[in-house]
């Protein structure tokens, strides 16, 4: 009896352990699609470097790993379970990468596009209010790349990573078959 009663623990221990393969599936199922809600989400919050989060930004992102971690594995705590969602997480980066890496409309959709914030030493202001840029955030790229006032940058470029990239007008070069030196609007230095 006592042999019969350890069987059935053990028979017990491991399906908790490899749960059937319908749970899995339906694991990796809601893992792919908490990873494109969440994927879409991020993409519409906006662009910030990882260096630039701010305390509400992390606060947001902790919360949020760890409220769609029910929501993939369900009520199935197996270490198959982790192993599938986990699996399935790296797989969905990995695809995504692969994917925009090679279809520009797809990358522009996950990736965004790089928005215009100073042009010809003039702030846009409608841009950095749709892109959640303050005048600090401005003006702390200014210091950083050693600029003291905005009416000195030709162009000012919010990346797509969240970094604000600045060129002065002395770094644009006229004679160059770049896309700055094309524009009208951009004096030429000769």
């Amino acid at each position: 009896m006592v042999l019969l009663f350890r069987r059935r623990r053990s028979s017990a221990a491991n399906h908790r352990m490899l749960p059937h393969w319908h749970v899995l599936g339906e694991i990796f199922l809601r893992t792919f699609v908490i990873y494109l809600i969440v994927l879409i989400g991020v993409r519409l919050s906006g662009k910030r470097e990882v260096g630039q989060m701010t305390p509400f930004d992390l606060t947001l992102l902790l919360l949020l790993s760890n409220s769609v971690q029910n929501a993939m594995t369900g009520p199935d705590t197996s270490l198959a379970g982790g192993i599938v969602a986990a699996l399935t997480l790296l797989l969905m980066n990995y695809l995504i990468a692969e994917f925009s890496g090679g279809n520009r409309r797809f990358r522009k959709f996950v990736q965004g596009q790089p928005s215009l914030l100073i042009h010809d030493g003039e702030v846009i202001l409608a841009h950095m209010a749709k892109e959640h840029v303050s005048m600090d955030e401005l003006e702390r790229a200014l210091r950083e790349h050693s600029i003291t006032s905005y009416h000195d940058v030709a162009l000012g470029v919010l990346e797509v990573d969240g970094s604000i990239s600045l060129l002065k007008y002395e770094d644009v070069n006229p004679t160059a078959h770049a896309h700055l030196a094309r524009r009208k609007h951009i004096p030429k230095h000769e």
